[in-house]
Protein backbone atom coordinates (compact mmCIF):
# COMPACT_ATOMS: atom_id res chain seq x y z
CA UNK A 1 0.00 0.00 0.00
CA UNK A 2 1.79 3.44 -1.35
CA UNK A 3 1.32 5.54 2.12
CA UNK A 4 -0.23 9.32 1.52
CA UNK A 5 2.38 11.44 3.98
CA UNK A 6 0.86 14.66 5.67
CA UNK A 7 3.81 16.41 5.36
CA UNK A 8 6.87 15.31 3.70
CA UNK A 9 9.50 18.14 3.95
CA UNK A 10 12.31 16.04 2.03
CA UNK A 11 9.88 15.76 -1.35
CA UNK A 12 9.15 19.82 -0.51
CA UNK A 13 12.61 20.80 -0.08
CA UNK A 14 14.18 18.67 -3.01
CA UNK A 15 12.66 21.22 -5.22
CA UNK A 16 15.24 23.76 -4.25
CA UNK A 17 17.95 21.43 -3.74
CA UNK A 18 20.71 23.27 -5.69
CA UNK A 19 19.69 26.78 -4.52
CA UNK A 20 20.11 25.49 -1.28
CA UNK A 21 23.79 24.16 -2.05
CA UNK A 22 24.74 26.97 -3.98
CA UNK A 23 23.71 29.13 -0.74
CA UNK A 24 26.09 27.07 1.26
CA UNK A 25 28.60 27.45 -0.74
CA UNK A 26 28.71 31.01 -0.36
CA UNK A 27 27.99 30.46 3.43
CA UNK A 28 30.78 28.75 3.41
CA UNK A 29 33.02 30.86 2.06
CA UNK A 30 32.16 33.53 3.73
CA UNK A 31 33.01 33.29 6.95
CA UNK A 32 30.03 35.16 8.44
CA UNK A 33 27.43 33.50 10.41
CA UNK A 34 25.33 35.85 12.55
CA UNK A 35 23.73 39.02 11.44
CA UNK A 36 24.97 39.34 7.63
CA UNK A 37 24.34 40.50 4.58
CA UNK A 38 21.78 37.51 3.97
CA UNK A 39 19.88 38.65 7.16
CA UNK A 40 19.79 42.05 6.08
CA UNK A 41 18.70 41.29 2.36
CA UNK A 42 16.03 38.51 3.86
CA UNK A 43 14.81 41.14 6.08
CA UNK A 44 13.91 43.81 3.23
CA UNK A 45 12.78 41.38 0.52
CA UNK A 46 10.31 40.23 3.30
CA UNK A 47 9.38 43.66 4.57
CA UNK A 48 8.39 44.39 1.00
CA UNK A 49 6.63 40.96 0.70
CA UNK A 50 4.19 41.77 4.04
CA UNK A 51 4.43 45.22 2.84
CA UNK A 52 5.60 46.66 6.37
CA UNK A 53 8.68 49.36 6.72
CA UNK A 54 10.73 47.08 8.57
CA UNK A 55 11.55 43.46 9.14
CA UNK A 56 13.48 42.18 12.75
CA UNK A 57 14.82 38.39 11.74
CA UNK A 58 14.78 36.25 14.71
CA UNK A 59 15.31 32.35 16.35
CA UNK A 60 11.92 31.57 16.54
CA UNK A 61 8.43 32.70 15.93
CA UNK A 62 7.94 32.17 19.54
CA UNK A 63 10.88 34.65 19.88
CA UNK A 64 9.02 37.23 17.82
CA UNK A 65 5.69 36.95 19.97
CA UNK A 66 7.69 37.69 23.32
CA UNK A 67 10.03 40.66 21.52
CA UNK A 68 7.02 42.19 20.48
CA UNK A 69 4.99 42.30 23.21
CA UNK A 70 8.14 43.41 25.46
CA UNK A 71 9.05 45.98 23.19
CA UNK A 72 5.38 47.38 23.56
CA UNK A 73 6.01 48.14 27.16
CA UNK A 74 2.79 47.05 28.23
CA UNK A 75 2.52 46.97 32.45
CA UNK A 76 3.48 43.86 33.59
CA UNK A 77 0.51 41.75 34.96
CA UNK A 78 -2.09 43.41 32.43
CA UNK A 79 -4.27 41.46 30.30
CA UNK A 80 -4.11 40.42 26.79
CA UNK A 81 -6.54 39.46 24.87
CA UNK A 82 -5.56 36.03 22.46
CA UNK A 83 -8.19 33.60 20.89
CA UNK A 84 -9.40 30.48 23.02
CA UNK A 85 -8.43 27.73 20.79
CA UNK A 86 -4.97 29.24 18.80
CA UNK A 87 -1.50 26.94 19.05
CA UNK A 88 0.30 27.03 23.04
CA UNK A 89 3.13 29.45 21.82
CA UNK A 90 0.64 32.34 21.05
CA UNK A 91 -0.43 32.07 24.84
CA UNK A 92 2.79 30.89 26.12
CA UNK A 93 4.27 34.39 24.61
CA UNK A 94 2.03 36.47 26.37
CA UNK A 95 3.26 34.37 29.93
CA UNK A 96 6.71 34.88 28.92
CA UNK A 97 6.30 38.49 28.74
CA UNK A 98 4.87 38.85 32.23
CA UNK A 99 1.38 39.16 30.93
CA UNK A 100 -2.18 37.87 32.18
CA UNK A 101 -4.24 35.92 28.52
CA UNK A 102 -7.84 36.45 28.84
CA UNK A 103 -8.96 33.92 26.71
CA UNK A 104 -11.65 34.82 23.69
CA UNK A 105 -13.87 32.18 21.90
CA UNK A 106 -13.61 31.56 18.28
CA UNK A 107 -16.05 32.35 15.38
CA UNK A 108 -17.04 28.57 14.85
CA UNK A 109 -16.91 29.00 10.98
CA UNK A 110 -13.45 30.36 10.64
CA UNK A 111 -11.95 29.29 13.17
CA UNK A 112 -10.36 33.17 13.67
CA UNK A 113 -10.96 35.07 16.83
CA UNK A 114 -14.20 36.40 17.01
CA UNK A 115 -14.56 39.76 17.22
CA UNK A 116 -18.27 40.24 18.12
CA UNK A 117 -17.28 39.19 21.49
CA UNK A 118 -13.99 41.32 22.03
CA UNK A 119 -15.95 44.20 23.70
CA UNK A 120 -17.27 41.54 26.73
CA UNK A 121 -14.21 40.14 27.11
CA UNK A 122 -12.57 43.33 28.03
CA UNK A 123 -11.32 44.13 31.73
CA UNK A 124 -10.47 47.69 33.22
CA UNK A 125 -6.58 46.03 32.88
CA UNK A 126 -6.61 45.10 29.60
CA UNK A 127 -3.79 46.55 27.44
CA UNK A 128 -3.30 44.66 24.39
CA UNK A 129 -5.23 41.87 21.90
CA UNK A 130 -2.96 39.44 20.14
CA UNK A 131 -4.87 37.91 17.50
CA UNK A 132 -3.78 34.58 15.57
CA UNK A 133 -4.91 34.23 11.72
CA UNK A 134 -5.18 30.26 11.60
CA UNK A 135 -4.64 27.85 9.37
CA UNK A 136 -4.07 30.77 6.73
CA UNK A 137 -7.18 32.75 7.08
CA UNK A 138 -6.81 36.38 7.81
CA UNK A 139 -8.86 37.33 11.17
CA UNK A 140 -11.58 40.19 10.30
CA UNK A 141 -8.78 42.77 10.83
CA UNK A 142 -11.30 45.76 9.99
CA UNK A 143 -13.66 45.15 13.18
CA UNK A 144 -10.54 44.15 15.29
CA UNK A 145 -8.43 47.37 14.20
CA UNK A 146 -11.27 49.24 14.92
CA UNK A 147 -12.17 48.24 18.29
CA UNK A 148 -7.96 48.44 19.04
CA UNK A 149 -8.42 52.26 18.11
CA UNK A 150 -11.78 52.69 20.20
CA UNK A 151 -10.01 51.51 23.41
CA UNK A 152 -6.51 52.02 22.86
CA UNK A 153 -5.04 48.77 22.96
CA UNK A 154 -1.46 47.93 21.40
CA UNK A 155 -2.25 44.90 18.44
CA UNK A 156 0.23 42.19 17.88
CA UNK A 157 -1.02 39.56 14.84
CA UNK A 158 0.43 36.05 15.54
CA UNK A 159 1.21 35.18 11.71
CA UNK A 160 2.70 31.48 12.02
CA UNK A 161 0.49 30.26 9.75
CA UNK A 162 -0.37 33.13 7.23
CA UNK A 163 2.30 34.30 5.12
CA UNK A 164 0.77 36.18 2.08
CA UNK A 165 -2.78 35.80 3.63
CA UNK A 166 -4.92 39.04 2.96
CA UNK A 167 -8.10 40.49 4.33
CA UNK A 168 -9.65 43.10 1.86
CA UNK A 169 -6.10 43.03 0.00
CA UNK A 170 -3.82 43.97 2.36
CA UNK A 171 -1.61 41.05 4.11
CA UNK A 172 -1.26 39.91 7.38
CA UNK A 173 1.09 40.66 9.53
CA UNK A 174 1.35 44.68 8.26
CA UNK A 175 -2.06 46.17 10.74
CA UNK A 176 -1.11 45.73 13.74
CA UNK A 177 1.76 47.56 15.90
CA UNK A 178 3.96 44.13 15.42
CA UNK A 179 2.97 41.49 12.94
CA UNK A 180 5.17 38.11 14.17
CA UNK A 181 6.36 35.28 11.53
CA UNK A 182 7.32 31.38 12.43
CA UNK A 183 9.82 30.17 9.69
CA UNK A 184 9.26 26.24 11.09
CA UNK A 185 10.17 23.73 8.51
CA UNK A 186 6.21 22.99 8.39
CA UNK A 187 5.36 26.48 7.17
CA UNK A 188 4.48 27.71 3.80
CA UNK A 189 7.84 29.59 3.89
CA UNK A 190 9.68 27.51 5.90
CA UNK A 191 13.32 27.17 6.97
CA UNK A 192 15.27 24.33 7.20
CA UNK A 193 14.93 24.84 11.02
CA UNK A 194 13.79 27.27 13.16
CA UNK A 195 13.08 30.43 12.45
CA UNK A 196 11.14 33.69 12.79
CA UNK A 197 10.72 37.70 12.25
CA UNK A 198 8.73 40.63 13.27
CA UNK A 199 7.43 43.18 10.35
CA UNK A 200 6.57 47.04 11.73
CA UNK A 201 5.74 50.33 10.42
CA UNK A 202 7.19 51.86 13.68
CA UNK A 203 10.96 53.11 13.31
CA UNK A 204 11.03 53.22 17.24
CA UNK A 205 9.63 49.50 17.80
CA UNK A 206 12.16 48.38 14.66
CA UNK A 207 15.21 49.74 16.39
CA UNK A 208 13.94 48.59 19.77
CA UNK A 209 13.43 44.66 18.64
CA UNK A 210 17.07 44.78 16.72
CA UNK A 211 18.21 45.54 20.10
CA UNK A 212 15.83 43.10 21.86
CA UNK A 213 16.84 39.87 19.87
CA UNK A 214 20.81 40.86 20.53
CA UNK A 215 21.09 40.78 24.24
CA UNK A 216 19.37 44.51 24.59
CA UNK A 217 22.54 45.77 22.54
CA UNK A 218 22.18 48.83 20.12
CA UNK A 219 25.57 49.40 20.55
CA UNK A 220 28.38 46.88 21.13
CA UNK A 221 28.68 45.81 24.96
CA UNK A 222 26.23 48.38 25.81
CA UNK A 223 22.64 46.97 26.70
CA UNK A 224 19.86 49.05 26.50
CA UNK A 225 17.89 46.56 27.66
CA UNK A 226 17.28 43.20 29.29
CA UNK A 227 16.90 41.43 25.92
CA UNK A 228 17.57 38.15 24.65
CA UNK A 229 19.79 36.16 22.40
CA UNK A 230 17.08 35.42 19.50
CA UNK A 231 18.81 35.92 16.07
CA UNK A 232 18.29 34.88 12.54
CA UNK A 233 21.05 32.23 11.34
CA UNK A 234 23.06 33.86 8.17
CA UNK A 235 22.15 30.38 6.79
CA UNK A 236 18.00 29.81 7.55
CA UNK A 237 18.13 33.94 6.00
CA UNK A 238 20.22 32.01 2.50
CA UNK A 239 17.73 29.19 2.62
CA UNK A 240 14.18 31.70 3.36
CA UNK A 241 15.46 34.01 0.15
CA UNK A 242 15.13 31.48 -1.76
CA UNK A 243 12.31 30.26 -0.75
CA UNK A 244 10.63 33.55 -0.42
CA UNK A 245 11.38 33.87 -4.55
CA UNK A 246 8.92 31.03 -5.23
CA UNK A 247 6.20 32.13 -2.50
CA UNK A 248 3.60 33.00 -5.28
CA UNK A 249 4.04 29.13 -6.78
CA UNK A 250 4.05 27.63 -3.02
CA UNK A 251 1.11 29.33 -2.41
CA UNK A 252 -0.52 28.90 -5.49
CA UNK A 253 0.12 25.00 -5.59
CA UNK A 254 -1.62 24.83 -2.13
CA UNK A 255 -4.71 27.06 -3.22
CA UNK A 256 -5.34 24.66 -5.80
CA UNK A 257 -4.90 21.25 -3.96
CA UNK A 258 -7.19 23.18 -1.36
CA UNK A 259 -9.77 23.67 -4.14
CA UNK A 260 -9.73 20.41 -5.07
CA UNK A 261 -10.76 19.36 -1.74
CA UNK A 262 -13.11 22.27 -1.36
CA UNK A 263 -14.76 21.00 -4.98
CA UNK A 264 -14.30 17.22 -4.00
CA UNK A 265 -15.46 16.89 -0.56
CA UNK A 266 -18.69 15.43 0.83
CA UNK A 267 -20.21 18.58 2.45
CA UNK A 268 -23.11 16.42 4.04
CA UNK A 269 -20.12 14.70 6.06
CA UNK A 270 -17.93 17.08 6.92
CA UNK A 271 -17.22 20.86 7.94
CA UNK A 272 -15.12 22.31 5.51
CA UNK A 273 -13.80 26.00 5.64
CA UNK A 274 -15.23 29.22 4.40
CA UNK A 275 -14.19 31.13 1.56
CA UNK A 276 -15.44 34.66 0.75
CA UNK A 277 -14.21 36.96 -1.57
CA UNK A 278 -13.01 39.06 0.98
CA UNK A 279 -10.11 36.61 2.24
CA UNK A 280 -7.07 35.40 0.51
CA UNK A 281 -6.10 32.16 2.13
CA UNK A 282 -3.26 30.23 1.69
CA UNK A 283 -4.31 27.16 3.59
CA UNK A 284 -1.13 26.37 5.83
CA UNK A 285 -3.35 23.90 6.94
CA UNK A 286 -6.59 22.36 5.50
CA UNK A 287 -8.68 21.78 8.25
CA UNK A 288 -11.87 19.82 7.93
CA UNK A 289 -14.44 19.33 11.45
CA UNK A 290 -16.37 15.64 11.58
CA UNK A 291 -18.28 14.96 14.87
CA UNK A 292 -16.38 11.80 14.95
CA UNK A 293 -12.98 12.82 14.43
CA UNK A 294 -10.35 10.06 16.10
CA UNK A 295 -12.62 7.61 14.21
CA UNK A 296 -12.52 9.07 10.88
CA UNK A 297 -8.50 9.54 11.75
CA UNK A 298 -8.00 6.03 12.14
CA UNK A 299 -10.07 5.08 9.00
CA UNK A 300 -7.52 7.45 6.96
CA UNK A 301 -4.79 5.95 8.44
CA UNK A 302 -6.20 1.91 7.74
CA UNK A 303 -6.20 3.11 4.09
CA UNK A 304 -2.52 4.61 4.64
CA UNK A 305 -3.97 8.07 4.78
CA UNK A 306 -2.06 10.34 7.22
CA UNK A 307 -3.18 13.44 8.38
CA UNK A 308 -2.96 15.66 11.55
CA UNK A 309 -4.72 17.13 14.53
CA UNK A 310 -3.99 21.20 14.96
CA UNK A 311 -5.02 20.77 17.54
CA UNK A 312 -5.71 17.94 20.20
CA UNK A 313 -5.65 19.68 23.57
CA UNK A 314 -7.64 22.97 24.03
CA UNK A 315 -5.20 25.80 26.17
CA UNK A 316 -7.63 25.79 28.95
CA UNK A 317 -7.25 22.02 29.62
CA UNK A 318 -2.97 22.28 28.79
CA UNK A 319 -1.69 20.44 32.20
CA UNK A 320 1.00 22.89 32.42
CA UNK A 321 -1.84 25.81 32.39
CA UNK A 322 -3.93 25.41 35.23
CA UNK A 323 -3.06 27.69 37.40
CA UNK A 324 -3.20 30.19 34.71
CA UNK A 325 -6.77 29.50 33.51
CA UNK A 326 -7.90 28.56 36.85
CA UNK A 327 -10.39 31.98 36.78
CA UNK A 328 -11.06 31.82 32.82
CA UNK A 329 -14.68 31.79 31.36
CA UNK A 330 -15.19 28.26 30.22
CA UNK A 331 -14.41 28.00 26.52
CA UNK A 332 -16.71 25.24 25.15
CA UNK A 333 -16.49 26.41 21.33
CA UNK A 334 -12.56 26.15 21.07
CA UNK A 335 -13.22 22.62 23.08
CA UNK A 336 -15.66 21.77 19.98
CA UNK A 337 -13.11 22.93 17.40
CA UNK A 338 -10.24 20.87 19.20
CA UNK A 339 -12.64 18.13 19.52
CA UNK A 340 -13.61 17.75 15.98
CA UNK A 341 -11.00 19.08 13.82
CA UNK A 342 -8.64 17.34 11.74
CA UNK A 343 -5.56 18.46 9.01
CA UNK A 344 -5.95 16.68 5.95
CA UNK A 345 -2.59 16.43 3.31
CA UNK A 346 -2.02 19.80 1.92
CA UNK A 347 2.23 20.55 1.92
CA UNK A 348 4.01 21.86 -1.43
CA UNK A 349 5.10 18.42 -1.52
CA UNK A 350 1.52 16.80 -1.80
CA UNK A 351 0.50 16.03 -5.63
CA UNK A 352 -2.60 16.06 -6.91
CA UNK A 353 -3.09 12.24 -7.64
CA UNK A 354 -2.68 12.44 -3.81
CA UNK A 355 -5.01 14.57 -2.80
CA UNK A 356 -8.13 12.89 -5.42
CA UNK A 357 -7.04 9.80 -3.48
CA UNK A 358 -7.60 11.03 -0.14
CA UNK A 359 -11.16 12.26 -1.67
CA UNK A 360 -11.85 9.77 -2.63
CA UNK A 361 -11.67 7.54 0.51
CA UNK A 362 -12.52 9.70 3.16
CA UNK A 363 -16.29 10.46 1.17
CA UNK A 364 -16.59 6.73 1.70
CA UNK A 365 -16.12 7.09 5.64
CA UNK A 366 -19.71 5.51 7.13
CA UNK A 367 -18.79 6.40 10.59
Amino acid sequence: MNVIPYENLARTNSQFESEFKAAFDRFIEKGWYILGQEVKSFEEEFASFIGTKHCVGVASGLDALIIALECLKLPKGSDVLVPSNTYIASILAIVKAGLNPVLVEPDISTCNINPDLLEESLTPNTSALLVVHLYGKACEMDKISDFCKKHNLRLVEDCAQSHGAKFKGKTTGSFGDFGAFSFYPTKNLGALGDAGALCTDSDELSDMARAWRNYGSEKHYHNKYTGINSRLDEIQASFLRIKLRHIEEITAKKRKLAQMYLDGLDKSKFTLPVVDSEHFDVYHIFQIRCQKRDELKQYLLDKGIKTEIHYPVPPIRQEGYREIFANQKPTPLAEEIHDTVLSLPISYGTTEEEVRRVIEVINQFQG
